[in-house]
């Protein structure tokens, strides 16, 4: 067994039914022809040059993300996956998750990709209002995510449901109403995260022609309150920001890789990665539009330029950013670059926004909900 840091892998499948408003993601509308299949043997083509960069390591996980990697077909992703366990030591425990769109016509897949090897799905279920969904852009309705739900619980090991609150209009009570009957569902991890406009997106160009707004902060707040009320109720342990489950083996092993500041290849159009070489942290981001990315990995081997090496303070920076999302927070040593004045941190300890720790970086609740703003007083 090699004692080189455990590596994960995500893999980006960029095509999308539609795209919804709110995201900001690497998408591209569904495509027909020969780019898909292509598209499969470049991201196969990738890991096999990747796993010569970065030598024999034990993989954690492989997580096939979007993008909807659920319309691809499940041969396609059974020889991801393959190639994967192939390239690197596959750990006994080895977390194989996929993200899926609720609607028929994926559910009926979900078996095919048990039989390719995924152990946990993610499901975007986003609301279990009609009215909320068509708002959202989704191509399901309610009705539909509870049967994809209740087809996933036979088909995987393991469940994620990923939820969307702080929506127009959403009260407190409405909101818990929503997440109690979701939680019914059977999954053993729940992802509940606040709408964000993000830049560029059509609901960010529906939000400044006043078409609608979002909560205001005391609402935003509440929602979030009472999303950690009604979790915690269910079973549900808020382990991060946006991800809450039932017991430390429900976790997202593969999400933790990246808030524990570990080792992971990206592979697919847009995908980031960080490796670990010789004790420099090493940066990479694949050509974003599929022809691109499709093209590189058959000129140079992989889907990205030149590894980027990261200074000790950019990635003490990323480590921060991401180990201050989870409970656990983040060892001082890991960000001894930023040479943070102990003072700074006595302050914002004293205004209850971090725990009385001395080893660690950990937000209170109360930090996590303004956590940017903690992030920015300590990376200053």
């Amino acid at each position: 067994m090699t004692t080189a840091p455990k590596v994960g892998v995500y893999i980006h499948w960029p095509y999308c039914a539609r795209i919804c408003p709110y995201c900001d993601f690497n998408v591209f509308k569904d495509r027909r022809g020969d780019e898909p299949a292509a598209l499969a043997r470049a991201i196969v083509a990738d890991l096999e040059a990747q796993a010569t960069l970065t030598g024999p390591r034990e993989l954690a996980s492989v997580f096939l993300g979007g993008g909807t990697p659920s319309l691809m077909d499940p041969e396609w992703a059974g020889e991801m996956i393959a190639a994967a366990r192939r390239l690197w030591t596959p750990a006994a425990d080895l977390e194989v998750t996929l993200e899926a769109n609720p609607t028929d016509a994926e559910a009926q897949r979900f078996a095919g990709f048990a039989d390719a090897g995924v152990n946990r799905l993610s499901l975007g279920l986003q609301s279990l209002d009609d009215a909320a969904l068509g708002f959202l852009g989704r191509n399901h309705d309610a009705a539909t995510a509870i049967r994809a739900a209740r087809a996933a619980t036979r088909a995987f090991p393991r469940l994620s449901i990923d939820m969307i609150y702080a929506r127009p209009g959403q009260t407190p009570q409405v909101w818990a109403a929503e997440l109690k009957a979701a939680v019914d569902l059977g999954a053993e991890h729940v992802s509940p995260y606040q709408l964000t406009i993000e830049a560029g997106t059509a609901f960010d160009r529906a939000v400044r022609r006043g078409t609608f707004m979002p909560p205001d902060a005391d609402t935003g707040a509440e929602l979030f309150d009472t999303t950690q009320r009604v979790l915690e109720a269910a079973g549900f342990e808020a382990y991060e920001v946006s991800n809450h489950a039932r017991g430390e083996a429900a976790r997202s092993r593969h999400n933790l890789i990246y808030w524990q500041g570990r080792d992971y290849i990206g592979a697919g159009p847009g995908a980031h990665g960080r490796i670990t070489v010789e004790g420099a942290r090493r940066a990479t981001h694949a050509a974003a539009r599929p022809a691109d990315y499709i093209a590189r990995v058959a000129e140079t081997g992989v889907g990205f330029a030149a590894p980027e090496t990261l200074s000790p303070r950019e990635a003490a920076q990323e480590r921060l950013l991401s180990g201050l999302r989870i409970t656990e927070g983040v060892p001082r040593a890991d960000v001894a670059a930023l040479a943070i004045p102990s003072a700074r941190i006595a302050e914002l300890v004293m205004l209850g926004l971090l725990a009385d720790d001395p080893g660690r970086l950990r937000a209170t609740p109360a930090g996590r909900l303004v956590l940017d703003r903690l992030t920015q007083e300590l990376a200053l």
